[in-house]
């Protein structure tokens, strides 16, 4: 599947996001965003539309290219953004504070044309299109559905009168639009990192944080263990989409040492940096925690959890500008309060909110 739209580009907004102060700053702010973002109604087939105020969403005064509200139709095969909450939204702290970075960096043309990997909703397209000023958009996501639904909410959140060259694929990862002659500034990714279980079924349902079982594709050693197999290849496949001087742009929960990062874009043929640095409370720990226990057990990782309350206190009033400058001296300072999986779901049983680091990852072809 492919449609093309003509489109136009924008002048937006650089400026630097920085984190909040304290903590009774960040919840004053989640709960204003909370009640002012969304509402939602339920679809046929068991999906839904939700209803985004997209200024609050992305974190912006106003937005001048996508429409001030959403409508985004989520089908069940798509994870949901997390609009009652937007401190657990992707999209909403970790993609669009990025997005911003990017362009300060990179100027308009070099932000011109982009690429979601697994689109899902679409949410992190039109975030690209008012934050990079994107009017070229690629999306791919493995089921036809869910790229055909993330096509509708792009092309329906427009601002009335602006265009947009799009190009969709159902398929894996960047194989949809590989020889369809064209080529991205930006390969985004949001990747899951959990193997899916044996008896669950991919199709069954939105598992936001797993994947299919092991790829028949090769990948080192070192990426397998720390649950990095689909940015590895991610990385991998785009080579063959991306511009000369583009960039793959990953945001990824790194409960792993920085230095994987690093080696697994060195892996793929690409140089690295971290291009901003946060963290997040653990999504659905009751859930996922007793997996990365279970993953630690068979000899994964040792993956890297942190209290949350001491995470908010290490990031608390830095410039995100310069936090992926400053990550690997963060690093060094949670070293101390560093907890393993087994010792995660422990803590977390105990009445402990858990968290762990999110890493943006800007990786080139290497000359």
């Amino acid at each position: 599947m492919q449609r093309t739209r003509r489109s136009e580009g924008f002048a937006g907004s650089s400026k630097p996001f920085k984190t909040q102060g304290s903590a009774r700053k960040r919840r004053r702010l989640r709960d204003r965003r909370k009640t002012e973002v969304t509402r939602t109604e339920s679809v046929a087939g068991d999906g839904e539309t939700l209803e985004i105020v997209a200024a609050d969403y992305l974190g912006l005064p106003s937005v001048t290219r996508v429409a001030p509200r959403w409508r985004i139709e989520v089908v069940p095969r798509a994870p949901r953004p997390d609009v009652e909450d937007l401190e657990r939204d992707w999209v909403a702290t970790v993609a669009a504070p990025a997005f911003r970075l990017l362009r300060a960096e990179r100027g308009d043309a070099a932000c011109r044309r982009f690429l979601a990997l697994g689109a899902g909703p679409g949410v992190d397209a039109l975030a690209a299109l008012e934050l990079l000023g994107a009017s070229e958009i690629g999306l791919t996501d493995l089921f036809e559905d869910v790229v055909a639904a993330a096509e509708r909410n792009v092309r329906r959140n427009l601002r009335q009168g602006e265009q947009v060259v799009l190009h969709a694929g159902a398929g894996d990862l960047a194989e949809p639009l590989r020889g369809a002659g064209v080529v991205f500034d930006i390969v985004y990714e949001n990747l899951p990192s959990l193997p899916l279980a044996a008896s669950a079924s991919l199709a069954a349902g939105r598992n936001a944080a797993a994947f299919f079982p092991p790829r028949p594709e090769p990948a080192p050693a070192f990426v397998a263990n720390w649950l990095l197999t689909l940015h590895y290849l991610a990385l991998v496949q785009s080579r063959a989409i991306l511009a000369p001087d583009g960039a793959v742009v990953g945001a990824i929960g790194a409960r792993m040492p920085l230095g994987a990062l690093s080696d697994m874009a060195e892996a793929a043929g690409y140089s690295s940096r971290i291009l901003t640095y946060g963290w997040k409370a653990q999504t659905d720990p009751q859930a996922l925690l007793p997996v990365y226990a279970e993953l630690h057990e068979r000899g994964f990782g040792p993956f890297r959890f942190y209290p949350a309350g001491r995470l908010e206190e290490i990031f608390a009033g830095r410039d995100r500008a310069k936090l992926g400058r400053d990550a690997t001296a963060i690093e060094r300072a949670l070293d101390a309060d560093r907890l393993d999986a087994v010792a995660a779901w422990r803590e977390f049983q105990r009445g402990m909110r858990i968290g762990h680091v999110v890493v943006v990852l800007h990786a080139t072809v290497r000359a």
